[in-house]
């Protein structure tokens, strides 16, 4: 029972960090096609022992392009500027909507937290 009572704690603990962590972007200065610099963005709640933030961005409307990402060394920092990271920037033949995932990583590489944001890329 004490085993239940403990699995049920850590559980409810992990999904509050999960729910917690939020991130924004914005375009901002991202020139159309293959800009490798990341825009913008911000992150918050981001859990206690977080050490690397790992952003990949996928294009919903083409799934199968794989846009990639990097991993950030994170500080405490809520502010990613642009350029903070490369990756292959969105290049649209019409409005396509981008999502980028953020995913908090303790100092073993675990996954202590995510965040997603989502935006249309028209210019």
């Amino acid at each position: 029972m004490r085993i239940l009572l403990a699995a049920i704690i850590t559980f409810a603990a992990t999904t509050a960090a999960l729910a917690d962590m939020k991130t924004s972007f914005d375009w901002g200065p991202t020139k159309k096609c293959f800009d490798s610099k990341s825009p913008p963005m911000k992150v918050s709640g981001v859990p206690a022992g977080t050490k690397q933030l790992d952003i990949r961005m996928m294009d919903m409307d083409a799934p199968d392009y794989n846009h990639g990402g990097s991993k950030v060394a994170y500080t405490g920092q809520t502010d990613l500027p642009y350029g903070a990271f490369s990756y292959t920037g969105p290049c649209p033949p019409t409005a396509h909507k981008y999502r980028f995932t953020v995913k908090a990583l303790d100092a073993g590489g675990k996954v202590v937290g995510t965040a997603t944001a989502t935006k249309s890329f028209k210019q």
